[in-house]
C-alpha cells in the first residue's frame, strides 16, 4: 500500500506529491517541474543545512533543469576539437579559432540565439536563464576566459556545445592558467549530457594535465565517449597501433574494466589524406552522429540520473560529518583544549573514517566524496560548527530515492513515449540522410537501386544451372529441395528462413527460377557481411513478379 502522504500516481501526465506528510497535493506537469520541484523541496535543505555546496559543488538552478543537452569536448591542443564543432554545424561560430598552435584559450559555449554574437563571462553568468550562473564562483581569471557564442543554427536548435581550451603539455602553462582548470572541467561535467575527448592519431600522447583531467571527470564515464580525429593521415597498420596504444593508455588512467565507446575518423570536411579506411570512418561517422542524436531524448532520464547522484553524495557527505552513531567529526572534537592538534590527527586518518562508516551504513565506497579533496577542504572548516542532524531533512531525501523518483521515472517513459521523433537535426546531420551517398546506399540489398536492369540477372546463369539440377517440377522447386541447396551457405537456419520468406514472392511454397536466383542472391548479400532487408525492396523484385 502506498505511505501516508504519498499519492499514487494518477492516470494523467501528473503525479501528486506531499510534503513532510500534510495534505498539500503538487501537480507536477512535467518532468522538469518534477525535479525543480524535488530538488528545492527535498534535496537543498539538506544540502544547505549541512554545507553541501562548500564541500562538493554549487547548489542547482531552475536553468539547470531547463536547458538543453550540453555536450562537452575536451582534449589537448591541436586534436580538432573547434573544426568538430564547425563540422557538426557547418557554419563559423564567433569568436571561433583554429590553428596547430593552442589557439582556444577560453572556455566557448556555443548555442542558438536568434542573433549572432558573444556574450562575455561577467555578464554570462548573471543572467537567469542561462545555466552558468554558479560558474562565479571559479573568480574573474576564469571568467575573463569564458564566452558564449550565439548564433541561429538548427543544430544548436536542440543541443549546445562547450568549447574548452587546449590541454597543454608542459608543467609550466598549467600553473599559469590561474584557475582551477580541472574544477572548472568537473563542474561542467556534472551538467552535460555528453563528455567527447579528443585524441590526434597523427601525435598521440597524454600530458599530466590531460591525465589529470580524465581522472577528474571519473564519476561520469557514463558519458564519456572518445574520438580518435584525423586517424585518415596514417595508413591502416599504424592506425591499428595507434587505436592499441589509446587503449591501453585509457585503461591505466580510467581504471575500469569498462570499455569507453571510441570513435575513429577525420571529423572535418576536407579529403581523406589516405582513402582506405573510407568505409570504417563512414560507419564511425554514423555512430557517432546517432550518439549525438538522441541527446535530446534522453535528457530528461540523464537530468534524473544526475539528481539521484547528487542525493546520494550529499547523504554520504552528512554521514561521514555528523551522523555516524560511533563516530562523527563534530562529537570527536574536544570541548576546550587542543582542538587544532584533535582536527589534524582527523583529517590524516580520514581513510580509515571512511572505511569505518563504509561497514557501518553499508555505503560502497565509491559513493565518498574524493579523500584528498575532502581533507583539503576540511582543513579549513570548524568541526565544532556543524550543525547536529535533522532526521527530518535526511528522511525528505530518503523518501525522495526511494518513491518520488520512482514516480518522475514513470512521466520520463510518458514524455519520451509523446515526443518520439525529439532529435538533432540541420548541420552535417542532413548530409548522410538520403539520396546516393547515405551510409551503405547501393551496397548488400540496395546494390542496383538505381539500375533499369533487375541486378539479380547478372548471376542467374549460374543460379539457373544449379535450380535445374534440383529436378524442378512445372517450372518451381519444393522448399525442401531448396533447403539442400541453400543449407549449403552454412548461415544459420533463422537467416536462411527470413531469406526464404523474402524470396517466395508470390508466397505459393516453391520457389521458380527467378525466386531461386534471388535467394542465392540474398545468399551472397548476407554473406558478404550486410543486413538483409525486413522487406524486399522494389528492385530486388523479379520482373515477372511486379504486377502482384
Amino acid at each position: 500500500g502506498s505511505r501516508p502522504g504519498v499519492r499514487p500516481f494518477p492516470k494523467r501526465m501528473q503525479s501528486t506529491f506531499t510534503l513532510d506528510g500534510k495534505k498539500d497535493p503538487e501537480l507536477f506537469q512535467n518532468v522538469s517541474e518534477g525535479l525543480k520541484k524535488l530538488y528545492r523541496t527535498k534535496l537543498f535543505p539538506l544540502e544547505d543545512t549541512y554545507r553541501f555546496h562548500d564541500f562538493h559543488s554549487p547548489a542547482l538552478e531552475d536553468a539547470d533543469f531547463d536547458n538543453k543537452p550540453m555536450v562537452l569536448l575536451v582534449g589537448q591542443y591541436s586534436t580538432g576539437k573547434t573544426t568538430f564543432i564547425r563540422h557538426l554545424m557547418e557554419q563559423d561560430f564567433p569568436g571561433m579559432r583554429i590553428g596547430p598552435e593552442p589557439t582556444t584559450d577560453s572556455f566557448i559555449a556555443v548555442m542558438h540565439g536568434e542573433q549572432e554574437g558573444l556574450i562575455p563571462g561577467n555578464a554570462l553568468v548573471v543572467d537567469p536563464k542561462k545555466p552558468f550562473r554558479k560558474l562565479n564562483a571559479f573568480g574573474n581569471a576564469f571568467l575573463n576566459r569564458f564566452v558564449c557564442a550565439q548564433m541561429p543554427n538548427a543544430v544548436l536548435e536542440s543541443i549546445s556545445i562547450i568549447d574548452t581550451p587546449g590541454i597543454l603539455s608542459g608543467e609550466k602553462q598549467r600553473l599559469s592558467r590561474g584557475y582551477d582548470f580541472a574544477a572548472v572541467l568537473e563542474w561542467f561535467a556534472e551538467r552535460v549530457d555528453r563528455i567527447i575527448l579528443l585524441f590526434d592519431a597523427h601525435k598521440l600522447d597524454i600530458s599530466d594535465e590531460f591525465s589529470e583531467v580524465i581522472r577528474a571527470l571519473k564519476n561520469h564515464e557514463d558519458k564519456m565517449r572518445v574520438v580518435l580525429n584525423k586517424a585518415d593521415q596514417i595508413g591502416t597498420q599504424q592506425l591499428m597501433r595507434v587505436y592499441g596504444a589509446l587503449m591501453w593508455s585509457l585503461g591505466k588512467i580510467v581504471g575500469t574494466p569498462e570499455v569507453i565507446r571510441v570513435y575513429i575518423g577525420s571529423f572535418w570536411a576536407q579529403p581523406l589524406l589516405v582513402p582506405d579506411n573510407r568505409k570504417l570512418f563512414e560507419a564511425e561517422e554514423q555512430d557517432l552522429f546517432k550518439d549525438i542524436q538522441g541527446l535530446p531524448r534522453n535528457a530528461a532520464l540523464r537530468k534524473l540520473n544526475d539528481l539521484i547522484k547528487r542525493a546520494r553524495l550529499a547523504k554520504q557527505l552528512l554521514y561521514c560529518i555528523i551522523v555516524s552513531p560511533s563516530f562523527s567529526l563534530k562529537k570527536e572534537m574536544p570541548n576546550m583544549f587542543g582542538k587544532d592538534n584533535k582536527k589534524k590527527e582527523l583529517i590524516a586518518n580520514l581513510g580509515e573514517i571512511y572505511t569505518r562508516i563504509e561497514k557501518e551504513h553499508q555505503i560502497s565506497p565509491g559513493d565518498f566524496p574524493k579523500l584528498a579533496k575532502m581533507q583539503e577542504i576540511l582543513a579549513n572548516q570548524d568541526f565544532s560548527k556543524f550543525q547536529v542532524v535533522k532526521p527530518k531533512l535526511l528522511e525528505a531525501v530518503e523518501d525522495m530515492l526511494a518513491n518520488d523518483i520512482a514516480k518522475l521515472m514513470t512521466l520520463v517513459r510518458q514524455e519520451e513515449a509523446a515526443m518520439p521523433s525529439q532529435s538533432v537535426q540541420g548541420g552535417a546531420f542532413e548530409g548522410t540522410m538520403n539520396g546516393p551517398f547515405g551510409h551503405g546506399y547501393g551496397e548488400g540489398a540496395g546494390e542496383g537501386i538505381d539500375e533499369l536492369e533487375w541486378v539479380v540477372a547478372r548471376d542467374k546463369p549460374t543460379y539457373d544451372e544449379i535450380f535445374y539440377t534440383l529436378s524442378p517440377v512445372n517450372g518451381k522447386v519444393s522448399g525442401a529441395m531448396a533447403k539442400k541447396e541453400m543449407v549449403k551457405s552454412k548461415l544459420p537456419n533463422t537467416v536462411l528462413g527470413k531469406i526464404w520468406k523474402l524470396a517466395d514472392v508470390d508466397k505459393d511454397g516453391f520457389l521458380d527460377d527467378e525466386e531461386f536466383s534471388l535467394a542465392n542472391h540474398l545468399i551472397k548479400v548476407k554473406l558478404e557481411g550486410h543486413e538483409l532487408p525486413t522487406d524486399l525492396p522494389e528492385h530486388l523484385i523479379p520482373p515477372s513478379k511486379r504486377g502482384l
